[in-house]
């Protein structure tokens, strides 16, 4: 749903870099998916085509946030 969003917070080696990852326009949602030593985070559509993915290391992942959208309807 528009407005979901994931914060991903990940070692970068000395400092510490977030990502986010938003659904942008009505009818897309943020899907999250782990296994194999990897975390993906990935933007779909309401047919589940994927409009933007972003993968990270799980052994760099510091934090993951996911942020649902507000229910105000």
């Amino acid at each position: 749903m528009k407005g979901d969003r994931v914060e991903i917070v990940i070692d970068a080696g000395g400092s510490p870099r977030t990502y986010e990852i938003r659904a942008t326009r009505a009818g897309r949602r943020v899907e999250v998916t782990t296994g194999r030593g990897l975390v993906e985070v990935t933007e779909v559509t309401r047919s589940g085509s994927p409009v933007r993915t972003a993968r990270f290391m799980s052994s760099r992942i510091l934090a993951l946030v996911e942020h649902p959208a507000d229910e105000a309807v």
